[in-house]
């Protein structure tokens, strides 16, 4: 759990007890905050839709998290926008950093991505909600007209600096 998380949504075990169903726009001021921590442009929409119920071991999450933000394009720095909706489906279990021998096993499938520890009996569900948000977030996002600008102000493209670049130029050369 983050110290100071911008979105933080404390949920009990004895509210999981009950089930509970959740729907969190963040304001403005977290929305900028959380735009800051993830390096965005702009934030300008962000909410949390889960329902949240008690499970063996700790409590389980499901839902999705909706953005609307602003990146920055990676080789141009243009604004690049988009509306990211991303499920999830998490469980915050009691043993899940239990300790394991060098000697021990371990397979992991898919579905133990989405565990993560409980914090006594308690969980951060708005840090969780940003979280899975940086992790649908473009890793390098693209400006759709990034390629003709780089073009413009002769920056080559892959195709032709790549290793094979200079054979190309060869072909079609007599004696090659």
């Amino acid at each position: 759990m983050s110290a100071a998380a911008e979105f933080s949504l404390i949920v009990t075990l004895a509210d999981a007890a009950q089930g509970r169903d959740i729907l969190v726009e963040a304001d403005a001021e977290t929305r900028a905050g959380i735009a800051s921590r993830l390096g965005l442009v702009a934030l300008d929409h962000f909410a949390l839709i889960a329902a949240v119920r008690a499970i063996a071991g700790g409590i389980g999450a499901k839902g999705e998290v909706k953005a609307k933000l602003v990146q920055a394009c990676a080789a141009t720095d243009l604004p690049v926008p988009a509306t990211i909706t991303e499920p999830f489906d998490l469980r915050f279990l009691r043993d899940v950093d239990a300790p394991v021998s060098e000697d021990e096993e371990i397979e992991i499938s898919s579905d133990d991505c989405d565990m993560l520890p409980l914090d006594g009996d308690r969980i951060d569900l708005g840090d969780a909600a940003v979280q899975t948000l940086s992790l649908a977030l473009a890793p390098f996002p693209r400006h759709p007209d990034a390629d003709r600008i780089l073009s413009d102000k002769g920056v080559l493209s892959e195709e032709e600096a790549g290793p094979f670049a200079a054979l190309a130029k060869l072909r079609g050369k007599p004696g090659v």
